[in-house]
């Protein structure tokens, strides 16, 4: 873990939230910035890719309970846990000074070593742990890369297979599983940099960012889409294809007198993952013509005047009283 480097970072400032922000209002805001700052909408902007990289950085750890509760406890120590090459035995900085040990705030009498240590990184039986430094408790895991991957509409339905450049200039290929979703975490272990004291090296994190579609949607397991439809077809029904994200077409009646709005459903023509397999859903828009000439218009009034006379928001207008 980077604890060090986490002391420098204020992952909520960078963020913009409050430390007690709820994750379905840390993904809102994440999403809200990754569109804001993302390469493909700031090409050529470096501060943007920059920007960019920090706040999928601060969300990658935010958004994982494990690492957002160690990081709380690192950054509520504040700079008197960092560690410094000068003193005796590299030493703490500022850990020592204050209170018993030199003066000012510090510990509190009484407290023992190890105490001091398991109470700062969140272990009592520190220097017995798997984890620890170098000389307590064995060697230590390697830092993780966190980075971001970003996929099109189709490479996140059907999956793919991609080369990933890495900052120590090594390359690994990443797959990407059929039916990833945007925001989702894939983790290569083993891929990330090495344990500076001979443990097992970090892992990569990567956090997929799915391009839009003109066309589809996803919506969980279900992709949706909007399918226009003349009048004529709406008010006396009709057959009309829509495509699907395999490629293909399927065929869907319309029924008559359907409205804006009415979805039509085709089974198993979603997504597709091991967990399951969702729906194709054609959301129906009645499509009305800007312009008539005069033959259409003529035709169209000879049409109104023998229609059913029914009022369409009487029933709003109704409900809409006090």
């Amino acid at each position: 873990m980077a604890s060090q480097d986490w002391l420098d970072k204020d992952f909520y400032k960078v963020l913009g939230v409050s430390k007690d922000v709820s994750p379905e209002e840390l993904k809102k805001v994440y999403r809200k910035l990754a569109r804001k700052y993302h390469p493909d909408s700031n090409p050529g902007d470096a501060k943007a890719e920059a920007t960019f990289k920090e706040i999928t950085e601060a969300h990658s750890v935010l958004s994982d309970p494990a690492q957002r509760a160690e990081y709380d406890q690192i950054r509520a120590m504040g700079s008197g846990a960092r560690f410094t090459a000068g003193g005796p035995g590299g030493g703490f900085d500022d850990a020592f000074r204050g209170g018993p040990y030199g003066g000012g705030g510090g510990f509190p009498r009484g407290a023992g070593f190890e105490d001091i240590l398991g109470g700062m990184f969140g272990n009592g039986n520190f220097g017995r742990s798997s984890g620890g430094f170098r000389g307590w408790g064995g060697p230590s895991k390697g830092q993780d890369v966190v980075s971001t991957v970003v996929v099109d509409f189709f490479e996140a339905l059907h999956g793919d297979t991609m080369t990933l450049q890495l900052p120590s200039g090594n390359s690994v290929k990443v797959k990407i599983p059929a039916g990833v979703a945007d925001g989702q975490k894939i983790r290569i272990r083993g891929k990330g940099h090495a344990s500076p004291d001979g443990g097992e090296p970090g892992d990569v994190v990567l956090t997929v960012t799915v391009g839009k579609h003109p066309v589809f949607e996803r919506d969980g397991l279900n992709v949706r889409l909007v399918v226009p439809v003349t009048f004529t077809e709406a008010v006396l029904g009709a057959t009309i294809e829509v495509p699907t994200v395999e490629g293909d077409t399927v065929r869907l009646k319309v029924a008559p007198g359907t409205p804006s709005g009415r979805i039509l459903r085709v089974k198993g023509r979603g997504v597709k993952t091991a967990k399951g397999h969702g729906d194709l859903l054609a959301e129906v828009m009645v499509a009305v013509p800007s312009h008539l000439d005069a033959e259409a218009t003529k035709a169209l009034q000879e049409f109104a005047a023998k229609a059913p006379k029914d009022d369409p928001r009487a029933e709003i207008l109704q409900r809409g009283r006090r």
